[in-house]
């Protein structure tokens, strides 16, 4: 069996490993037009910030690839003929398969905006997005980030640790709306005001203005505000990667359309990650899942599916994480950002503003957890997800809160006081805040 995956980010790379474990003999290929290698791609803005250099964001050492009989090839695939199982690549060679995965991923969104493609106007999404920044960003003073979702916050970051002055333009009333309740996105927008980024809310991009050099020099805002910049950082999300998929008669909608098992409509060709659109997607589920985590675990399950083993893709409970400057971030579960029917939260926030808890759970008895927000506190994992799968009641849970605590050792400790703030706004499901010592054994059994 010849498997050819486009693109080596985590999805493909997933897939590519769990092949090689179930079937040594099998032939893989990897094919990538962005970089020569499989990186990290959460990591780039750390290594524009300087915390880690180019090579540390790679996984795997060089060699790694050739011990594994894992083929790489940097180009970019053109065409595809899925009648003949052929790959028309860039550099004028084909690629026969027998099995194919699309792992192509997202790329940055764009709006139409007048001026959107002079000089100095990007998103980021891969490392050529990073190559730009590093570039068009050396020796200027002013950039604005354009969109609150979470690579706005982490451009405005990277923009302020090298002294270039960021404004940061969001539609909605607070950061991150659509995700955020606004207790939650105030803790997020104390982190800017600490950071001083000015932040514009209810206000949108109308133009990009650029000088005689075809290069950015300011926006102007739905307000009718200009803002002089050198640089602009479009932040608005992103979409799937269809390129390659619409050369061919594979199915597509806003992504590649797959089944349960990752199966397009042609046989022999699977598509995962970013660029993957469910064609019925879980109760709850979004169909385009646009995740590190979710890549991952897609890549691993389309790869039994390809080796003989059909196995359907079954995310689990939601998670995930960010850092929003200082303020680290963890949701799990059911965690809207308005109030629906049927569910009710506690939402406990220490008095510095620095850390916060919210606690999902159904307004039915028993109560069962459904979700958390974490903000500045670490929970464990594993005791979460326990929890929602197994609908623990919030009275079980706010008493054991000790056995989801994750912080590290010395760090204070808050369960006592979100407890007794627990009592207040629910006086009639009193709990009382068991001892830490065994807790974590006792939720596990």
């Amino acid at each position: 069996m010849h498997l050819v995956i486009i693109g080596n980010g985590i999805t493909g790379v997933s897939c590519a490993l769990t092949v090689r474990r179930l079937r040594p003999e099998a032939r893989i290929t990897l094919v990538s037009s962005e970089s020569a290698h499989h990186y990290s791609r959460t990591a780039l803005m750390y290594v524009y910030m300087g915390h880690l250099r180019p090579q540390d964001i790679k996984p795997y050492e060089d060699w790694f690839w050739k011990e594994n009989h894992l083929e790489l090839v940097h180009a970019t695939a053109t065409a595809l003929n899925t009648s003949k199982k052929l790959i028309a690549l860039a550099n004028g060679t084909t690629l026969a398969y027998d099995q194919l995965l699309l792992a192509t991923g997202s790329e940055s969104k764009r709006h139409g905006w007048p001026g959107q493609d002079l000089a100095g106007v990007q998103g980021l999404y891969h490392l050529p997005d990073l190559e730009a920044m590093t570039r068009d960003t050396h020796g200027i003073s002013r950039g604005v980030v354009v969109g609150g979702g979470l690579i706005g916050v982490e451009l405005a970051e990277m923009l302020h640790s090298r002294g270039i002055e960021p404004t940061v333009l969001v539609r909605d009333a607070h950061y991150w709306a659509s995700v955020l309740p606004p207790e939650e996105a105030n803790l997020v927008d104390r982190q800017f005001e600490e950071n001083r980024v000015p932040v514009r809310y209810r206000t949108e991009l109308r133009e990009i203005l650029g000088d005689a050099q075809g290069r950015v020099r300011a926006v102007v805002t739905t307000a009718g505000e200009e803002i002089p910049c050198q640089w602009v950082g479009l932040a608005i999300g992103v979409s799937p990667n269809l390129t390659l998929a619409k050369t061919s008669e594979i199915d597509t909608d806003r992504g590649i359309l797959v089944d349960e098992y990752l199966r397009t409509n042609v046989p022999n060709v699977y598509a995962a990650g970013d660029c993957a659109q469910h064609r019925q997607p879980a109760a709850g589920e979004v169909a385009i899942e646009q995740l590190w985590y979710t890549g991952r675990m897609q890549g691993e399950a389309v790869a039994h599916t390809i080796c003989g083993q059909p196995t359907p893709y079954r995310r689990g409970v939601w998670f995930n994480s960010a850092k929003f400057f200082n303020l680290e971030y963890q949701t799990y579960g059911q965690a809207p950002a308005s109030p629906i029917a049927g569910l009710e939260s506690f939402y406990w926030e220490h008095p510095s503003g620095r850390a916060a808890l919210r606690v999902y759970f159904r307004a039915e008895a028993p109560h069962a957890v459904v979700g958390f927000n974490a903000l500045g506190l670490r929970l464990r994992h594993d005791v979460c997800e326990h929890w929602i799968r197994q609908q623990a009641p919030v009275a079980t849970v706010m008493s054991h809160l000790g056995a989801a605590n994750f912080d590290p050792e010395f760090f204070p400790q808050h369960e006592k006081a979100m407890v007794t703030a627990f009592n207040q706004q629910f006086p009639q499901q009193p709990v009382a805040l068991k001892q830490r010592k065994g807790l974590f054994s006792l939720i596990k059994k």
